[in-house]
């Protein structure tokens, strides 16, 4: 197997030198705008692009000497972008916050006034696309999604520029934080891995959930009542989903704790799965966010020097388990595949 140029450089760009991705997130938009104007107590709309901008430029400032790169959104991230570690790569957002509620299947859109090549020229080490999919949507709803992501696939193809394809399963008949939802997810992960490793979708990193939801594994320290997987039988849904993978995938954080994060890796750990790293955004830097809103950036600073780089070394520990992406290729070194 061999990597084209771009690709290859942009993958190493992103990674640390053992060829594991140790990312930061930062490509929150509608989400972060509602959790500063709550804790502000003001509408979502009279949250400024400044705001939004700032808080950014504040995570990129004091979390990337810490990581091996930033994800960040091309409408509030170009500027702080600029504020990055040397160390740190750049991976660009290409999808819109958020997906079409005026029809089923949470069907996803793409930033109106940008393209890969546009990314690229904003100095994009890689592209990232979000996509909301569950295998048990109807054949047509899917074969919509499958088009798109072939779609941003051929143009990074084109660009030669590596593509991060993240993928958060749901169900709309049920709630997504119950047991009910979580016998489900083991299933739609791992299916979703399979179908995304595809060739036809020139994706180069899978940026997956896991396949289990801490909150009910039995004896976890996140489970706090009833469990829908014993400890053995979660490792084993984190292997079957491991074996699907054709392509090396990471890890994202989807909102939980820190702590939860890391119980997350330990256990991902100790399944021996192959995963190569993490996306990690909210379970770094959401705690901060009603320090930034009620009490300024320079307080948020500080936490962020404080806890944040905490948090972002806890999650680095983790990755002691990580294998690099490369491996994936049958090579030891990156350089091989070149």
């Amino acid at each position: 197997m061999k990597l084209t140029p771009g690709k290859l450089k942009g993958l190493e760009k992103v990674s640390t030198s053992a060829g594991v991705i140790a990312a930061a997130a930062m490509d929150q938009r509608g989400s972060l705008r509602k959790a500063i104007a709550k804790d502000k107590g003001i509408d979502p709309h009279a949250v400024t692009p400044e705001m939004m901008s700032e808080f950014k430029q504040a995570v990129v400032r004091v979390l990337t000497p810490h990581a091996s790169a930033i994800l960040l959104d091309p409408e509030y991230g170009l500027q702080p972008s600029r504020w990055r570690s040397a160390n740190a790569g750049l991976l660009l957002a290409y999808e819109n916050s958020g997906y079409d509620n005026t029809r089923p299947g949470r069907l996803p859109d793409l930033l109106e006034n940008w393209s890969v090549r546009r990314l690229k020229d904003a100095g994009a080490d890689c592209v990232k696309i979000l996509l909301y999919y569950t295998p048990f949507d109807p054949p047509a709803i899917n074969d919509v999604k499958h088009a798109w992501v072939e779609r941003i696939g051929a143009e990074c193809v084109g660009e030669d520029l590596p593509l991060f394809a993240e993928f958060v399963g749901y169900d709309d008949a049920i709630d997504e934080k119950g047991i009910d939802y979580a016998r489900k997810k083991p299933d739609i992960v791992t299916r979703s891995m399979e179908e995304f490793s595809k060739t036809q979708y020139a994706i180069d990193v899978l940026k997956v959930e896991v396949p289990v939801n801490m909150a009910y594994v039995a004896g976890a320290r996140s489970c706090k009542g009833e469990s829908a997987y014993t400890k053995e039988q979660a490792m084993e849904h984190f292997r079957r989903a491991a074996a699907a993978a054709k392509k090396p995938f990471i890890y994202l954080s989807a909102g939980v704790s820190n702590d939860t994060f890391i119980e997350t890796l330990e256990l991902a750990g100790q399944a021996g799965v192959n995963f190569s790293g993490v996306l990690c955004g909210r379970a770094t830097w959401k705690d901060g966010v009603p320090i930034y809103a009620k009490e300024g950036l320079n307080a948020f600073q500080d936490w962020l020097s404080n806890q944040g780089v905490k948090n972002i070394e806890n999650v680095n520990k983790s990755l002691r388990a990580a294998k690099p992406w490369f491996g994936f290729y049958g090579t030891k070194a990156a350089s091989e595949l070149a």
